[in-house]
């Protein structure tokens, strides 16, 4: 008679392997793109003798399922929800944790935490977790108002020049908002009301519109250094206009909290109270217990194309950081074998915290216009570590012709694709 333990574990076994060849035939059929008849493309990788299947269709779309509002803060080199949304809904279940190891603004622990799974997160920049756990507790308005109504408008002068971004009046209320931030987190009484104006903030820095506190800039996902300001400035004979930073951190507010519902909040809340925010290296996170995780989604760092130190000099002086410090420990590898070694280890610990039957989904996008397909370093990685490749998708917003549908020069055609490769435990 075969043991009951080996029965269940054998029970489960099946279950995945049974879930893997249904994500292949699901992947083959799928039909629900943007006009909901787009066949898949699949074809075959070699990736260093392991070959996999491809599948290419516009599997998402930035119109699909139009994401929550609580999503729209800036961050440089960040995904859109629609990509974790198709593999937290496909490959999990309520409940289930879902982590990211290189989790930036937080896209696909708050996609997680909106559908009710339990989550986990963990970047290098501690700007990770400023940006994504107050969203885990949206604030009342009111509360807000009271709070914001609190904070002095007429503080200091900051340290160091600003005045190529503010006008004076604006510069003394966003470091009077920074010196009660940073007092309340000295002192221990920092709140979720705090962290959530410390977000909206830091969102509303610098950026092209009305809307930021800053004069016009380049997008609010980087910050130009104070010499490209002026250069800027000179350009654009522009002067750095009075902006009320207490009623902007309002209005972003409003524009976050928009559209969500009652029952978002609670999963959101849900969530946030069991979550793990880790700041740290993503190849050694023992905070995170063995198989534990069902799913991750992640878009680790990219060679060198990313300079996080230098996009966010200026949010890391509000929150009273040390961009130098934290650029030391991001890992920017300049090879794609140095960038393959990395990602062997981080495949490593994945591999020590995915329960058996679980997945990983790392996106690795289209570096250099597909010049360097980073998919074909990264499945010997993954597989090395003991995970099943399950396949490499292509989610394209535009198709090209046939002709081209595996060329290097998709951003050429008009084509925007995310790459996905997709690993299972056994």
């Amino acid at each position: 008679m075969v043991p009951m333990s080996r029965r269940i574990y054998q029970k489960e076994e099946d279950a995945t392997v049974a879930k893997a060849r249904d994500l292949d035939r699901y992947l083959r059929g799928f039909t629900g793109g943007p006009e909901g008849s787009a066949a898949t493309v699949t074809g075959t990788l070699d990736a260093g003798g392991e070959y996999v299947p491809l599948y290419r269709n516009s599997f998402w779309t930035a119109g699909q399922r139009q994401a929550a509002s609580i999503h729209e803060v800036s961050y440089r080199a960040c995904f859109k929800p629609q990509l974790p949304r198709f593999f937290i809904t496909l490959l999990t279940e309520n409940g289930d944790r879902v982590y990211d190891p290189f989790s930036g603004r937080g896209t696909t622990v708050i996609e997680a935490g909106l559908l009710g799974r339990a989550v986990a997160a963990n970047d290098a920049n501690p700007l990770s977790r400023i940006m994504t756990e107050p969203r885990f507790f949206p604030p009342e308005i009111a509360g807000l108002e009271r709070r914001l109504a609190g904070i002095p408008r007429n503080g200091s002068g900051a340290a160091i020049d600003l005045s190529m971004f503010y006008d004076p009046a604006t510069e003394e209320e966003i470091v009077g908002i920074r010196d009660y931030l940073i007092g309340r987190r000295k002192d221990g009484t920092e709140d979720a009301l705090d962290r959530w104006i410390a977000m909206v903030a830091t969102n509303r820095l610098t950026g092209h519109s009305p809307g930021f506190f800053s004069v016009y800039t380049l997008p609010p996902n980087q910050a130009v250094s104070p010499v490209s300001q002026r250069k800027i400035n000179a350009r654009r004979k522009q002067e750095p206009p009075y902006r009320d930073t207490h009623a902007l951190i309002l209005k972003k507010t409003k524009s976050l909290l928009a559209g969500l519902q009652p029952g978002e909040v609670r999963n959101l809340n849900h969530a946030g109270e069991s979550a793990l925010f880790l700041i740290g290296d993503a190849r050694k996170t023992p905070a995170i217990a063995d198989g534990s995780v069902r799913l991750t989604v992640t878009s680790p760092p990219f060679l060198d194309i990313v300079q996080y130190r230098e996009d966010n000099w200026l949010r890391c002086w509000f929150n009273g950081l040390d961009a130098r410090t934290i650029g030391r420990k991001i890992t920017m590898a300049r090879t794609v074998g140095d960038w393959a070694s990395v990602m062997g280890a981080v495949f490593a610990e994945l591999f020590r915290i995915t329960r058996p039957g679980g997945w990983v989904a790392f996106e690795v996008g289209e570096v250099r216009k597909g010049t360097i397909r980073l998919e074909e370093a990264v499945i010997p990685q993954g597989t090395g570590a003991g995970f099943d490749c399950a396949g490499v998708m292509i989610n394209v917003q535009q198709f090209t012709k046939t002709s081209h549908i595996w060329g290097v020069d998709n951003m050429g055609c008009g084509t925007n694709t995310n790459r996905i490769v997709i690993f299972r435990k056994p």
